[in-house]
């Protein structure tokens, strides 16, 4: 499911809050579907990723921010060939659907997860090059959808995002947070 290298850090790493390369003590990271339980798995992956770092006890914070940033990729990262469910598929669908759409080539969306000694960092990959949207202000915020970069907001202690370089074409949306 996921991997301990680091063949993906060079290009996540730029745009990133300065942090030291070389304190660098875990990464893993994990392929994601254009498919509904992609968030369930995401989140899955996320738990397992954080109790083997013994840091279980951030797991509900991490998982809602990584949540919204891949349920972001999933409808505004992928190109209009790839599946892109609509918010109330998302809501509707369970998780663990055997029915939802099945993708036919390398999963468009990644998450990352890596930890330095103070700080952990999610970050999710995926094939747009268009910048994400936050929600103005006075926009009503008892819509149904377009809350997601404000969670991440809340409840990290930063986020950005960047084009990714070199062959990878896309971008990374990424968001910091800091360990005791």
């Amino acid at each position: 499911m996921g991997t301990n290298g680091s063949t993906m850090l060079e290009p996540l790493r730029q745009g990133l809050p300065p942090l030291d390369p070389s304190a660098v003590s875990s990464t893993a990271s994990v392929a994601l579907a254009a498919r509904y339980e992609a968030v369930g798995s995401a989140r899955k992956f996320t738990r397992t990723t954080l109790t083997q770092w013994d840091l279980d006890e951030r797991f509900d914070d991490i998982a809602l921010v990584v949540s919204e940033l891949v349920t972001n990729a999933l409808r505004h990262g992928l190109p209009l060939a790839h599946h892109r469910p609509s918010n109330e598929a998302l809501r509707a669908a369970p998780f663990d659907s055997a029915d939802t759409p099945r993708e036919s080539q390398d999963p468009p969306v990644r998450l990352h997860l890596m930890r330095w000694a103070s700080r952990l960092v999610c970050a999710v990959r995926d094939p747009s090059d268009e910048s994400p949207v936050t929600r103005d202000t006075d926009d009503d915020f008892s819509a149904e959808s377009g809350r997601g970069l404000f969670l991440v907001d809340s409840f990290s202690d930063g986020w950005g995002w960047h084009p990714l370089a070199g062959t990878l074409r896309g971008k990374v949306v990424w968001a910091l947070f800091h360990l005791a």
